[in-house]
């Protein structure tokens, strides 16, 4: 049974239980400790361009919207 797309194979293993909860048990995604994909902006979610400095956790486009509001001042 081959299928190129995992939720076709999902759709296909529904009848076998069994199988299905071992291909689920090995094929899920990994916890992920470290990197890009842990930090997340709090207001839209883009993992990109990511500001944690001062714990802010906000993408650039949302930190240019919002930083006056939040107390930050331009300079030039």
């Amino acid at each position: 049974m081959t299928a190129s797309d995992h939720r076709k194979m999902i759709k296909q293993l529904k009848v076998k239980p069994v199988i299905l909860q071992k291909y689920l048990k090995f094929n899920a995604p990994k916890k992920r400790s470290c990197g890009f994909s842990l930090k997340r902006c709090r207001r839209c979610g883009r993992t990109k361009a990511h500001i944690g400095k001062y714990n802010l956790h906000f993408c650039r486009q949302c930190f240019r919207e919002i930083a006056q509001k939040i107390g930050f001042k331009k300079y030039s």
